[in-house]
């Protein structure tokens, strides 16, 4: 396909929509590395490393080039705020001639600080409309989680309707999430009725991916997928286990490595453990806290803040996070574990179980 760099950039009344470039990528982390954001974007893992947005940004201009895809940068007065992309399927032709068989895929994001200024619908409709003027694009689909209220909105101001329901892989999240499948055509489409209406299929949220191998990961999926994934799972137990963020005079926060023998050994996580048998949260924290650390502490010292909720191979974990700033005690290892007291900013750089991961750009947000 032949390159449609010559029809860029997008302005609109407040944004001009561009190719992304290596110089983004401190912008694209900085926005993306926030849960509030991939939480919501199947395709971001969290936390986002450095590195991975050099990738992506590679990959958009290398499908701009060929014309297989058009993810562009969202800048306001120069500055990045977010990003909003096409991908394209191949094979037939659009209104255009293109040849693009659509529906073409929408996705967006912007980041946080920038929510509720109309900013998403604004560049989502400017390129949807440049596609069909452009590309001749006929159709469009795009998926949001079934609690995304927000990007529910946005899609429907800009035209598109619900299309049923699916379920897709949360990398973020680590686990299958429901969402809702909306699909737009373009005004001189909807004027034929006799175009066909497109396969259904699970759109995902368009979003820098977590490692190169951009075909496959901006592949649209199977028709057939959402229907299987969306089948409600097994029932498995619940688990529930209570954590500590332990903050320091100097504001860092403890992190405990779990020794070998135990499973995920290696892995760095908030001190904490299972409930006993008619137990308070707080008083199994207190307890744990006496036989992994060697302190002492009182509820009144317990403020809960945040819950992870993750579902495992055998087990769903349930497990609330405390915060605690003080204690009577030397913090040190009772059970042959690994300590370090760790920045907030630099929580993410130790790897974590997949249960203790979303908590760590909550807490950091929160010091």
């Amino acid at each position: 396909m032949a390159s449609f760099a010559a029809e860029l950039p997008i302005r609109t009344a407040r944004l001009v929509l561009r190719p992304l470039e290596p110089a983004d990528a401190p912008a694209v982390t900085r926005l993306v590395n926030d849960y509030s954001v991939a939480g919501n974007l199947s395709r971001v893992p969290f936390p986002y490393r450095d590195g991975l947005a050099l990738e992506w940004i590679a990959a958009t201009r290398g499908q701009i080039e060929t014309g297989t895809g058009c993810h562009l940068a969202i800048t306001q007065g120069g500055v990045l705020v977010g990003c909003v992309g096409l991908t394209l399927r191949q094979g037939g032709q659009g209104q255009g001639g293109q040849g693009h068989n659509g529906p073409a895929e929408l996705g967006y994001w912007v980041g946080r600080k920038f929510w509720r200024q109309g900013i998403a619908r604004e560049a989502a409709s400017a390129l949807c409309e440049w596609g069909e003027r452009v590309l001749g694009l006929a159709e469009y689909e795009a998926s949001a989680l079934t609690d995304n209220e927000g990007s529910h909105a946005v899609l429907r101001a800009i035209g598109f309707e619900p299309a049923g329901q699916g379920a897709e892989p949360f990398l973020s999240r680590n686990r299958n999430m429901p969402v809702v499948l909306f699909r737009r055509r373009a005004a001189a489409a909807a004027k034929n009725p006799a175009a066909p209406p497109p396969a259904a299929s699970a759109a995902k949220d368009f979003a820098p991916p977590p490692a190169a191998s951009a075909a496959k990961d901006f592949a649209p999926p199977p028709a057939a997928s959402a229907a299987k994934d969306f089948a409600p799972p097994a029932a498995k137990p619940i688990l529930l286990v209570v954590a500590c963020a332990l903050v320091d005079v100097e504001g860092r926060v403890l992190l405990a490595q779990r020794p070998e023998g135990k499973s995920m050994a290696g892995l760095w996580e908030f001190p904490g453990g299972k409930l006993a048998e008619g137990e308070t949260p707080e008083a199994a924290l207190i307890r744990e806290l006496r036989e992994e650390l060697g302190i002492e502490t009182r509820e009144a010292c317990l403020s809960p803040l945040f819950f992870a909720s993750h579902a495992y191979e055998k087990f769903h974990l349930l497990m609330p996070l405390y915060i605690c700033r003080k204690w009577e005690g030397r913090v040190s290892p009772r059970e042959g574990q690994q300590l370090a007291w760790v920045r907030p900013q630099k929580l993410a750089d130790y790897p974590m179980p997949p249960a203790d991961i979303p908590l760590v750009a909550l807490l950091r947000d929160f010091l």
